[in-house]
């Protein structure tokens, strides 16, 4: 009989925000390094860190792993949608050991959940649509919203928290850090 190779399955996934005292920076800065391959998103990170108009407390999440130690990240910063703030998910990323084990999705989930509770209304994201739909991210053309830059319309992406409140059409004015000119 052959030999049964197991494959590890999604599990639940301990999420918090990670610690207003900076003891989790170093940590994030190496789930973004190994989850990605150049440094621009654990240095997008740091910078937005500095930048007191984008980086809002509470608002950059941990996924922990059996041990302890952070195992994936997920951000929320303030961007603008022709001047009304909304939230960017950017990044998210995951160490790659503990990638398709839903560390993502926790993470991701615990971010939108915060910012459902802050009341916030809009987040955009530019990533897998096949990925983020499964948050409820559609199109963000189907609200009339546009990047400052050429991506696939299907790439950009954007949940409106509160079906009941209007989602603002316009521009997407990100923080400076991500270097997009307007």
């Amino acid at each position: 009989m052959p030999e049964m190779i197991s494959t590890p399955q999604p599990q639940p996934w301990p999420t918090r925000a990670e610690a207003v005292d900076g003891s989790d920076a170093a940590a994030v800065r190496r789930v973004n390094l190994a989850a990605f391959p150049t440094r621009n998103e654990a240095d997008l990170v740091d910078a937005l860190r500095t930048d007191a108009r984008a980086w809002l407390p509470d608002s950059s999440f941990v996924a922990e792993a059996p041990d302890g130690t952070v195992a994936g990240h997920a951000l929320l910063t303030r961007c603008h949608v022709d001047g009304v703030p909304a939230l960017a998910l950017a990044p998210v990323a995951v160490l790659p050991q503990w990638q398709r084990l839903g560390a993502g999705t926790s993470v991701v989930n615990a971010a939108l959940d915060a910012a459902r509770e802050a009341g916030e209304q809009l987040v955009l994201v530019l990533g897998h649509p096949a990925y983020y739909a499964r948050f409820g991210f559609v199109p963000a053309s189907g609200y009339g919203i546009k990047p400052p830059f050429e991506v696939p319309d299907e790439a950009m992406m954007a949940l409106a928290l509160d079906p009941g409140r209007p989602v603002p059409a316009g521009s997407i004015r990100y923080a400076d850090a991500f270097g997009v000119e307007v």
